[in-house]
């Protein structure tokens, strides 16, 4: 009786699993919590240390396995450049006229630079690294499209404008990260918009 209503056994990849149980604690406790005392260093904390250490010590891996290394470095520059150049204008654009961008990110610059740095740097890892190759593993180039999904989650109450382009930024990052194995690329790109729209929102430039 109980075999016939719990039915045939699931087939699960345990590390399937490890990998979206713990990157889904980590982003509620990054959100509620603040175990570090400073949003920056939680996100290497949260995003890069406990992932790391679950790929060595758990999965018996190398993290390089997962995005975290320099991946095809000549590539990475390139769409880093190419990046860089296509996104300045829209986001310079976006930061001069869009007033929700302004009322949202026009604070203080204080250590706009490194704390922001520190920041993304977990959360380049965790969505374009750990989840992007730990699923790349059993779903392939889907994966793409299924860490776009968490991330877009992640940004629920920045400006509407940057919200709803999130799935899409999510792919092309994750793209980024896929085509030359690595999530730094992705990270640098990333790490740009997010300081200039800063800058140009809080009337700096």
């Amino acid at each position: 009786m109980i075999k016939k209503l719990l039915g045939s056994r699931l087939n699960i990849d345990w590390k399937i699993g490890v990998i979206t149980v713990i990157s889904t604690l980590s982003l509620i406790v990054g959100y509620y919590y603040n175990p570090t005392g400073h949003y920056y260093t939680d996100s290497i904390l949260l995003y890069i240390i406990i992932p790391i250490g679950v790929t060595v010590f758990v999965f018996k891996e190398a993290p390089d396995r997962y995005g975290f290394g320099l991946g095809d470095w000549k590539i990475g520059i390139t769409f880093t450049l190419l990046g860089i150049v296509l996104m300045a204008p829209i986001i310079w654009y976006l930061g001069a006229h869009t007033s929700t961008m302004q009322r949202y990110y026009g604070y203080s610059q204080e250590g706009l630079v490194w704390k922001k740095a520190l920041e993304l740097f977990g959360w380049e890892y965790l969505f374009r690294g750990w989840l992007l190759f730990g699923y790349a593993r059993k779903y392939g180039a889907d994966a793409l499209w299924i860490q776009a999904v968490p991330f877009a989650i992640a940004h629920l109450g920045k400006p509407p404008i940057e919200t709803l382009s999130t799935i899409f930024g999510g792919f092309a990052f994750g793209w980024v990260a896929w085509r030359t194995g690595s999530f730094l690329y992705g990270f640098i790109i990333h790490w740009f918009i997010s300081a200039l729209i800063v800058i140009v929102s809080a009337g700096a430039l």
